[in-house]
């Protein structure tokens, strides 16, 4: 049964929120518990639906797993299968990140092209040149990728900047024979923390947080994995953040790691906003006057795409006029006309969107198009007049944990409602 969110015009907020671990996190080092000879426990685990489907699909090969209160054990010691099927596959793009661990435990797997948001064609080209120059015979049939051969180290130049790229063949190298030298590499913290767990395992990693890897591969020697606590999740605290600052509210957020966040801070500060930072909780104050925002999407450090619709949402409660272009996605602007159902003023042109504010909101019916975009619908909702009902909010659970009791916490009245039969 399909469900939607009914949230009720809640102009004003106030409270705390303790910020999830990241799922941007967690999900690459889920996949790569397929290197570790050992059972593994980590922490601070966001019980949200992508990981949930990670485990599906490493349970389907034949791991065992015990997720309860954001504590994971997983031990794939026992996996006996090495086909990623569709049928699990097609719902999250992240489960191509367990091609590079199997090809490197196992030197072969097959594994089903991603499905997942519908933001545009996040090719898996680049993954698949890389592992070719790793020693890999590749071959496309039938929606699968059909992987073989015993990885060797190389030098990887990718073409830009994948973060999932980078994460699949840190892991691929990591079990390489040889030395692995990955240049254009992704700086993400979650790419960071995946690079340290490896590295504790076990593996010679070199220039962590850089944009040139070096990894000292194992010869198929499985690792021996410590305890983890994956990180918070930067884009979760960024949407706290921004539903205080859409009602010009004060909010706290607890359990971060405020450098992670100094990219989306700069524009807050930008738009009128300040802060009260202690070592690991930060708190928006409210302002007089929220002036209008110039944002570029880019890697990490800069701004990153998955707050882009979130800032729309608060750029149609500015004065004046906003510019977001999109830089990373193309399709990414699926909420510019949900938003507008709503009566914000925003009009596209190429990559770019220009956001007139500020303007009143009228609650409406609007369909979530992928998982940011959801958020920022329920951001507008909580100031536009009347009622917003926000549809398809499965696309939301994909990526946040407990978000409408948080929500709830905050002061905002919202609720998840049964669809109708049609």
């Amino acid at each position: 049964m399909y469900k939607y969110l009914k949230i009720k015009h809640s102009p004003k907020l106030k409270g705390e929120v303790t910020i999830s671990g990241a799922k941007n996190a967690a999900l690459p080092i889920i996949a790569s518990s397929i290197l570790a000879k050992n059972p593994i426990n980590l922490t601070n685990v966001p019980e949200v639906a992508d990981v949930k489907t990670l485990l599906k699909l490493l349970k389907y090969l034949g791991a065992s797993y015990n997720l309860q209160n954001n504590n994971l054990q997983i031990d794939t010691s026992t996996i006996n299968n090495t086909t990623a099927i569709y049928e699990i596959v097609k719902t999250m793009r992240a489960s191509i990140l367990v091609l590079g661990a199997l090809l490197a435990r196992f030197n072969h797997c097959k594994v089903s092209l991603p499905g997942g948001c519908a933001i545009g064609a996040r090719p898996v080209d680049l993954h698949l040149k890389a592992l070719k120059q790793m020693g890999a015979e590749i071959k496309i049939e039938g929606g699968y990728i059909n992987a073989s051969g015993k990885l060797k180290g190389a030098d990887i130049i990718f073409d830009k900047v994948t973060v999932t790229g980078t994460e699949n063949i840190v892991m691929a190298a990591s079990l390489a024979k040889g030395k692995t030298r990955i240049i254009n590499a992704a700086k993400e913290p979650e790419v960071v923390q995946l690079c340290e767990v490896l590295k504790d395992a076990g593996v010679e990693i070199d220039g962590i947080g850089s944009n040139e890897i070096i990894i000292n591969g194992t010869d198929g020697e499985l690792l021996e994995f410590n305890d983890i606590k994956i990180i918070a999740d930067r884009i979760e605290a960024g949407t706290y953040l921004a539903a205080g600052a859409i009602t010009n509210s004060e909010i706290t957020i607890k359990n971060i790691i405020p450098e992670h966040l100094e990219g989306i801070l700069v524009k807050f500060k930008e738009m009128g906003f300040s802060f009260e930072e202690s070592e690991n909780s930060l708190t928006i104050k409210p302002t007089n006057n929220i002036n209008p925002v110039k944002i570029i999407t880019t890697e990490y450090p800069g701004f990153p795409t998955d707050m882009q619709a979130q800032f729309m949402a608060i750029a149609t409660q500015a004065n004046g006029v906003s510019m977001i272009e999109e830089r990373l996605f193309e399709n990414r602007f699926m909420h510019v006309a949900e938003l507008n159902r709503l009566g914000a003023n925003i009009s596209i042109n190429g990559k770019t969107a220009t956001i007139i504010g500020p303007t009143q909101l009228i609650g409406a019916d609007v369909m979530a198009t992928d998982l940011r975009a959801s958020s920022a619908l329920v951001l507008a909702g909580l100031v536009a007049k009347g009622e917003t009902n926000v549809h398809r909010i499965y696309h939301l659970f994909r990526g946040y944990e407990n978000f409408v009791e948080k929500f709830k916490k905050l002061g905002a009245e919202m609720e998840i409602l049964d669809e109708p039969n049609p």
